[in-house]
């Protein structure tokens, strides 16, 4: 049984060593200090860029689809049923400025320097 333990051992330390883990463990952590930064860009520079054409929140922004959409003041739930829109439009946006990030600083230097490389280990 201790045979059988110690091949465990081996192979979840083989898989932990394997270059992808550590890979994908770097990018997690990256991309969550990232996150920070792609919503304070949208909160602090693009949600007041289109506050110049209404609300500087982008949360604030729905339509009413069904029925008087208005908050009932006991309970502060919403009556009627309302869509909102605002809020997916921030989500797209964050997205959208941290896939050109990604893009730009790290997916597109890194294709050139492993072209580069190939080239200087075909030559």
């Amino acid at each position: 049984m201790s045979e059988k333990k110690v091949s465990l051992l081996e192979g979840f330390k083989a898989f932990l060593t394997r270059g992808n883990v550590i890979d994908l463990a770097v990018a997690v952590v990256i991309g969550a200090a990232f996150t920070n930064i792609v919503n304070a860009v949208v909160k602090g520079v693009i949600n007041p860029l289109v506050g110049a054409f209404g609300t500087q929140d982008l949360d604030n922004y729905s339509s009413c689809l069904q029925g008087p959409c208005t908050k009932d003041p006991a309970t502060g739930e919403m009556d009627g049923i309302e869509i909102l829109w605002g809020s997916v439009l921030s989500a797209a946006l964050s997205f959208l400025i941290t896939a050109a990030v990604v893009y730009f600083l790290m997916v597109l230097p890194m294709a050139k320097y492993l072209a580069r490389r190939a080239a200087m280990q075909a030559a």
